[in-house]
């Protein structure tokens, strides 16, 4: 007789090896592994890869300095030109190593940091060197002119008296180096003497002062609670908001340093960057998207009228220090730059208000030069392009009772212009980010598929093989052999049945010997036994 109990144990290993499959693929579909890990990859922790590149980037980032060397300060000063003509020279670069140090992780999902940002001179980027002798603004003098054109008569007559005697000049001759990073002057040091609370430091430097970040206390999200807030500020100084402003205007919560954005970024988010130097976080809207070298990135710039004190965003009418609204495309920042009357606007006076270009000679707006932008990658945060670019200003009020600055007075007096850029990510960051991105998830939605279908194919094979099985030596195919099985199970289900029915009609007859009765013929006791083959059929 045919047994179909044999099968090879191969069949049952595909079988196997099929619904496995199918489990496996449906678990990848609905766990989706691969944003799990993402998501842990770009949360900060101890010794974490995008906590790594924040702490320490590995980027190649500049800084861009371009000097404005005033050209006809004979003139101007004699009386004999009524603008002061400037000369766009630089850039000076410098490379800046940005790192964050004496980190410690805090409870609530945060990690605090001290920022640091020195700068190394790259003489072989630069156009022109260090030593370059350019006729620039004395911002000693300027400054505390504006700081004292209130003062009283007896101030007033002492510091015209040391003004006249000493023969400072608002327009001096000094070298790139000085006017960026500091040089002496007898008024600062007079400053630093008389006026400790307010001229803390002997040497006067635009960029020394703007990258002075001694004892400033960053505080990030982690993203462990929100994967999204990873690596934005939560506080900066312990506060979440900047003591130089008010309402609003002071908020820097969730804005990001630019080392990284936020991660899993909306086509529609607005975005915020805060940087020292700019003294407030900016609005970035998205104006575009294109690929960079591989990586999908979102292309951001600051919001229109974003430098606008309210004449056309009224948003922006807290940065009116003091009442005092500056013209459109100026930010007063005095307070962030102890207390000179320094103002902040887009280089050479890019989408300002008219009459300041007007106020000078030589200054030619360009978009392509002077518009900040950033290239950001939307589901990590992390920049793959930037160019960071505002230019610095005195914005002068009323300086006539000072000597020698008469003719400053309510003057905008460009300084210079910087850029702090990150052209690209460098090669070994590129091709890993290219993977996490590009290549990690195709991977994982073709292993899904190969999957389901491995899966599939494995089990129906399976299946077939089992209905097509026949041992060796058989002669019955499967629809043989399963209705010769039938058979066989009826035979003996009928079998059963008739033995069954057998036992109970003798035990009728036995029970019939013993109960009395009418007598019977034993030929009638036989015929009443006698079975009928068709009633067990």
């Amino acid at each position: 007789m045919f047994c179909y109990t044999g099968y090879p144990i191969r069949i049952f290993v595909l079988m196997t090896l099929g619904l496995l499959g199918l489990a496996f693929g449906c678990t990848i579909l609905v766990v989706q592994p691969y944003e799990l890990l993402f998501k842990l990859k770009v949360m900060f922790g101890d010794n974490g890869e995008i906590f790594e590149l924040w702490r320490k980037p590995p980027v190649e980032l500049y800084l861009k300095v371009y000097l404005f060397n005033v050209t006809n300060h004979e003139d101007f000063l004699a009386g004999r030109a009524d603008k002061l003509s400037f000369q766009q020279v630089g850039p000076y670069v410098y490379r800046e190593y940005l790192e964050h140090s004496n980190i410690t992780f805090n409870p609530n999902g945060t990690v605090t940091s001290y920022p640091h940002h020195p700068l190394v001179y790259q003489p072989d980027k630069s156009n022109g060197t260090e030593g370059d002798i350019l006729i620039l603004p004395n911002i000693a003098l300027l400054s505390i002119a504006n700081v004292k054109r209130d003062a009283s008569f007896p101030t007033l007559l002492s510091l015209n008296a040391f003004i006249t005697t000493t023969m400072i000049q608002p327009l001096v001759k000094m070298t790139a180096r000085e006017f960026m990073f500091g040089y002496k002057s007898s008024l600062v040091t007079f400053g630093n003497v008389f006026m400790p609370d307010w001229i803390k430091f002997d040497k006067l430097g635009l960029i020394d002062r703007m990258y002075d970040f001694d004892g400033d206390v960053e505080t990030v999200y982690t993203g462990e609670t929100d994967v999204r807030l990873t690596g934005l500020i939560e506080k900066y100084n312990g506060d979440v908001n900047l003591p130089q402003w008010t309402g609003k205007c002071a908020n820097v919560n969730k804005a990001s340093d630019g080392t990284k954005f936020a991660s899993y970024i909306e086509p529609n988010d607005t975005l915020l960057f805060f940087r020292k130097s700019l003294c407030r976080a900016a609005k970035m809207v998205r104006i575009g998207e294109k690929d960079v070298k591989g990586l999908h990135a979102y292309q951001y710039k600051f919001m229109e009228d974003e430098l606008d004190n309210g004449v056309n965003n009224t948003e922006n009418e807290c940065f009116c220090r003091q009442g005092r609204c500056l013209q459109p495309g100026l930010i007063d920042v005095t307070d962030c730059y102890y207390g000179f009357p320094i103002a902040l606007s887009y280089p050479h006076f890019y989408k300002s208000d008219p009459s300041l270009l007007e106020s000078v000679i030589g200054l030619k707006p360009d978009q392509k030069a002077h518009e900040s932008y950033f290239y950001i990658q939307p589901k990590s945060g992390l920049p793959v392009d930037l160019a960071f670019r505002f230019q610095i200003n005195m914005a002068l009020q009323d300086i006539s009772s000072i000597s020698n600055v008469e003719r400053f007075s309510n003057m905008v007096l460009p300084l210079l212009w910087f850029e702090i850029g990150m052209y690209e990510l460098p090669e070994f960051m590129n091709n890993r980010f290219f993977l996490y991105l590009n290549v990690l998830p195709v991977f994982q939605d073709v292993a899904s598929y190969a999957l389901f279908l491995g899966g599939a194919i494995f089990l129906i094979f399976s299946v077939v093989k089992i209905l097509l099985y026949r041992p060796k030596g058989a002669t019955q195919t499967p629809a043989q052999w399963f209705e010769t099985e039938l058979q066989r199970k009826r035979l003996h289900f009928l079998n059963e049945n008739r033995n069954s029915f057998r036992a109970r009609q003798m035990d009728t007859y036995y029970n019939s010997l013993l109960e009395p009765k009418e007598e019977m013929t034993p030929m009638t006791a036989i015929e009443n036994t006698e079975f009928k083959e068709e009633d067990l059929v």
